[in-house]
C-alpha cells in the first residue's frame, strides 16, 4: 500500500500536545473515514474469495478430485473477473496462496481482507430436447446452474449478506426438409449458465461492501504530517478530505458473545497532500 502524508487542519492545532505526548496510544485507536458523500467517490475495498466449491453431483465419478474440480475453479475465476471489472475492489489471492508463498518465501507480506466471499455451486444440469414435425425438426440444448454465496466481514466473522441465484443458457438448431444447422454437444453452455448466475449476485455484493464505511489508521507522525495506511491503489487522491474518529470502547455483547465496538468520537479532519 502507498502511504499518504496528511496535513493538519485547524481542528488539529489544539491537539498538538496530545499527539506528541500519547502518539503510541492514539495510533491504536484512530481511524479515518471519508467525509465525501457516498457515490461521489469510490475507495476500493479489499476482498478475498476464500472458498468456492462444487456441491453438485455433476461429473463426479470414482476418481473425482475435489481440489482440482474444473467447475469449482471456473466459478471462482468468473466471480473474480466480474468483481475486478467493477473497479471497486482490490482482490486478494487465497485459492492459490500456497503457490505464492512457495515462490516468494518468507519475504511475502500477506494483506488482510476487509471481506471474505464464500460460495458454492449448488445446482447444475444439462438437457437436450427436440421436436420432430413432418417437414422440420428442432433441437434445444439447455444448461442450468445455481450458485450460493455468503459475504463475511473479516473483522467480526459476521455474515452480512447471503443469497443464491440461478442462471440458464441454451442453444437451438432447426432443420427444414433436411436443410438447416446442426449442432453437437456445446460445452460452452456450462460456462454461460454459471456466469449468468454469478452475474445476478455481483451487484448485491458491491452494494453490501460499499455500505460499510472505509477505514484507515494512523501509522506515524513525521515533521508535522500524519501518515495513514491506504493509497492510490485504493482510490485515494490529493485533495481528499477525511474525518478522524477516536475509536469507541470495545465491549462484549452478552446477547451474541461477540465483541463489538461502540461509536467513536469525531476529533478532527485531515486532507491528503
Amino acid at each position: 500500500m502507498i502511504s499518504f502524508f496528511l496535513k493538519r487542519s485547524n481542528l488539529f492545532v489544539d491537539m498538538k500536545n496530545f499527539f506528541k505526548g500519547a502518539l503510541a496510544a492514539f495510533l491504536t485507536v484512530a481511524c479515518v473515514i471519508p467525509s465525501f458523500a457516498q457515490g461521489e467517490k469510490t475507495i476500493k475495498r479489499k476482498v478475498a474469495i476464500g472458498r468456492f466449491t462444487n456441491e453438485t453431483q455433476y461429473a463426479k465419478g470414482l476418481f473425482y478430485d475435489k481440489e482440482n474440480d474444473p467447475m469449482r475453479k471456473q466459478a471462482l475465476d468468473i466471480l473474480s473477473s466480474k468483481l475486478a471489472a467493477s473497479g471497486k475492489f482490490i482482490l486478494l489471492e487465497r485459492d492459490d496462496l500456497d503457490v505464492l508463498v512457495a515462490e516468494a518465501g518468507s519475504s511475502m507480506n500477506k494483506i488482510g481482507a476487509d471481506f471474505i466471499i464464500l460460495g458454492s455451486i449448488t445446482e447444475f444440469g444439462r438437457k437436450a430436447e427436440g421436436e420432430q414435425k413432418v417437414f422440420s425438426s428442432t433441437k434445444t440444448q439447455t444448461a442450468e446452474a445455481g450458485v450460493s454465496i455468503r459475504l463475511v466481514e473479516a473483522a467480526t466473522g459476521l455474515i452480512i449478506y447471503s443469497d443464491e441465484a440461478k442462471g440458464y443458457a441454451e442453444t437451438t438448431t432447426k432443420q427444414t426438409m433436411g436443410i438447416g444447422g446442426t449442432a453437437g454437444y456445446d460445452a460452452t453452455l456450462s460456462d454461460k449458465a454459471i456466469s449468468s448466475a454469478l452475474g445476478q449476485l455481483v451487484e448485491n455484493i458491491i452494494n453490501k461492501c460499499m455500505d460499510k464505511p472505509w477505514r484507515s489508521y494512523f501509522l506515524s507522525i513525521e515533521d508535522g504530517s500524519y501518515i495513514i495506511s491506504g493509497g492510490a491503489s485504493q482510490g485515494l487522491a490529493s485533495g481528499d478530505v477525511f474525518t478522524v474518529y477516536k475509536k469507541g470502547k470495545t465491549v462484549t455483547n452478552p446477547q451474541t458473545g461477540l465483541k463489538i465496538e461502540l461509536p467513536g468520537t469525531k476529533v478532527g479532519t485531515v486532507s491528503v497532500l
